[in-house]
């Protein structure tokens, strides 16, 4: 009975211990270092880029025109919230004839922690949870009713 339960409690610890085993996993863009180092300033076009590495990660919204190849590599125990332990980038820029101007190579410490805002700008009017929309509609409303408590919809002079 005591190896039985010896037992049990063993397998049980096992089986804790591989649920909490660390999970990495690598996201985003692949990197290539000698596709990357392929590309030559002056030279290279989008399009010789995009044959290379592929579709970029994400571009410039404003001001230049700029690729961006993201990767990570991402730690998970269990449920907690993953820890990013190496981040690469490596941003291309180009000119308006579409010519590689520049290829830069980011990494972890180079990022910088943005905070956002969490204020809300308030709406007009009163906001009411699920639970009093719930309990203001009534059974067996019908459309006219609607009709005649919603302005805009209607309720102007019959020609």
């Amino acid at each position: 009975m005591k190896s039985v339960s010896l037992k049990l409690i063993c397998g049980a610890a096992l089986v804790l211990l591989i649920a909490c085993a660390p999970v990495i996993s690598q996201r985003g863009y692949i990197p290539d270092p000698s596709n990357e180092n392929s590309i030559k300033v002056g030279t290279d076009t989008k399009t010789s880029v995009q044959a290379r590495l592929g579709y970029a990660s994400t571009t410039a919204t404003f001001g230049n025109d700029s690729w961006y190849y993201i990767s990570s590599t991402e730690k998970q125990v269990a449920f907690f919230t993953p820890t990013v332990l190496k981040r690469q980038v490596v941003a291309i820029y180009f000119d308006k004839a579409n010519k590689v101007t520049g290829v830069r190579h980011y990494g972890l410490r180079d990022g910088h922690v943005i905070t956002f805002e969490s204020r809300e700008t308030p709406a007009r009017g009163r906001e009411t949870t699920f639970l009093q929309e719930l309990l203001k509609a009534t059974p067996g409303s019908s459309a006219t009713n609607i009709q005649e408590t919603n302005p805009g919809n209607g309720g102007g002079p019959v020609p």
